[in-house]
């Protein structure tokens, strides 16, 4: 099996005009919890990660950058990250600083690079270990992941300089550090003959949203802006120009490194490998998974100007579902709120549809309760804002009364999956198979099961962290086929254990 020479990573999105690129959106999904790289260690992760997994392919393995957040100049060797041929990690307090940032190169002490702009410092040493792995004897294949901070506040200005727009310039004009960066990166591969045998991805961490949906910036919602990033690949295979919108998750990322590199892919992973080659893109619009889980724990603070106001009571979950004919965002809150946007007629997330009537609102405390027509109309329309796409007579528009009850289960079922439960979630509802994306599971035969029979997602109490005791209910039931003794004249259901 072909070992290729290279898989580049970089956090930044850049796009280098002429060359042969694939493009794709991906969803992030969020999650903020109490420990951060001690959490990590501590849960064993720092044994079993894809550093490792990379090593025992035969890769060497390097990183430059921000690594975690909470690694910090006091607990950088409690345990070192393991897994890395070379590396050289921002550390916190000083991860943001961009003209006083500190690194740890290896097993080294930090250092201060005071005064040096810190994209400039991470593209030197980037490029350090791409050269000296390119004049290696030994030749072996390499993963280099490269992660800048630009463009991340904190930003520190001259308290005499008045500009009012001083943050969202500053945002702007920090990611050309990183154009040059990766223009660096790719200069080095095409003098030592490498480019054609590496995979480079350029992708980033989360999005932002600067005054969309009336909010202070910030990166930790689950709307549009906030969790549809770009990602762009380049390398043999890959068709130049080609974009597509197929629904992938940074939870696909290592499947695909690791299938790029020749390896297994473990039973384990919560994620599939992103198609990539134009067969690959072209079988994916009919049988890649519609959705992506998004969770957000704790309490978050603004950035921009009044980036000092913290938000508690900023935990929930949502489902981000995207079909042929629909594109949907639900979200539940762990103070009770219920969110519901139709993005094919709201493309910018402005009509809640649970609020959007006062009259129409459905009932997710009691699963058992029987769910009276008249709550929401059979005809409730999916948004009526005026500057809204305006929907064709093919557009898929279910009643709310159906359409909540599977975007709830199905939310219940991939915010404590596992494995195949995540990447397959209609398989894990429907054994038999005939239930493989929303359409289906919208046939009236399983109105009953859906809208009676399961568990509703919420939250036990709201928490300044991930806290497992508050994940309120869990599990769901499996549709097992119809028959004369099923509840309610409806079916037979076993719980999924």
């Amino acid at each position: 099996m072909k070992i290729w020479r290279g898989l580049a990573f970089s956090s930044l999105l850049i796009r280098l005009n002429g060359e042969s690129w694939a493009a794709s959106d991906a969803q992030q999904p969020l999650v903020a919890s109490t420990g951060r790289y001690p959490k990590f260690a501590s849960q064993g992760f720092n044994s079993a990660y894809l550093p490792i997994w990379l090593q025992e392919a035969g890769y060497n393995t390097y990183y430059v950058g921000k690594l975690f957040n909470a690694q910090t100049v006091d607990n950088y060797h409690s345990p070192h990250a393991a897994g890395w041929t070379g590396s050289d990690f921002l550390l916190d307090p000083y991860t943001y600083e961009y003209l006083n940032a500190t690194f740890q190169r290896n097993h080294d002490h930090p250092v201060s690079y005071e005064g040096r702009y810190s994209a400039d410092v991470i593209a030197e040493k980037a490029y350090g270990f791409l050269e000296d792995d390119l004049r290696s004897a030994a030749q072996k294949p390499f993963f280099l992941v490269i992660a800048p901070t630009a463009p991340h506040s904190n930003v520190h200005i001259n308290d005499n300089l008045i500009d009012g727009n001083f943050t969202e310039k500053s945002v702007i004009q920090s990611p050309p550090s990183v154009d040059e960066m990766i223009d660096g990166v790719v200069s080095r591969l095409q003098e030592a003959g490498a480019l054609e045998d590496t995979f480079i991805f350029y992708t980033t961490d989360n999005g932002y949203h600067i005054g969309q949906h009336r909010l202070q910036p910030g990166k930790q919602c689950a709307f549009e802006e906030d969790i549809n990033i770009p990602l762009v690949v380049r390398g043999p295979g890959i068709p130049k120009g080609l974009a597509s919108d197929i629904v992938t998750s940074h939870t696909d990322l290592a499947p695909t490194l690791m299938r790029l590199a020749g390896t297994a892919l473990r039973d384990d992973f919560d994620g599939t490998s992103i198609p990539l080659t134009a067969p690959e893109l072209q079988e994916a619009v009919e049988t890649r998974q519609e959705h992506v889980n998004v969770e957000m724990w704790g309490i978050i603070m603004s950035e921009g100007k009044y980036g000092s106001v913290l938000y508690p009571n900023h935990t929930y979950k949502a489902l981000r579902l995207i079909g042929q004919d629909y594109s949907y965002l639900y979200t539940v809150w762990c103070s009770g709120e219920h969110e519901l946007y139709d993005l094919i007629v709201d493309p910018y997330e402005t009509i809640n549809l649970l609020a959007h009537d006062p009259s129409n609102h459905f009932n997710f405390t009691m699963p058992s309760i029987d769910l009276p027509g008249s709550q929401v109309p059979i005809d409730f329309p999916t948004s009526t804002f005026s500057t809204a796409h305006t929907p064709n007579n093919t557009t898929f528009n279910p009643p709310l009364i159906h359409l909540l009850p599977r975007l709830d289960t199905l939310l219940m079922l991939l915010k404590t999956c596992k494995a195949r439960q995540c990447t397959h979630p209609w398989e894990i509802l429907h054994p038999a198979g005939d239930v493989r994306n929303l359409h289906d599971a919208l046939r009236a035969e399983y109105d009953d099961f859906y809208e009676r029979q399961q568990q509703r997602v919420e939250f036990g109490r709201c928490e300044k962290g991930y806290i497992k005791e508050s994940e309120g209910p869990e599990g769901v039931v499996m549709w097992r086929g119809l028959d004369e003794i099923g509840v309610r004249g409806g079916g037979r259901w076993e719980h999924l254990v």
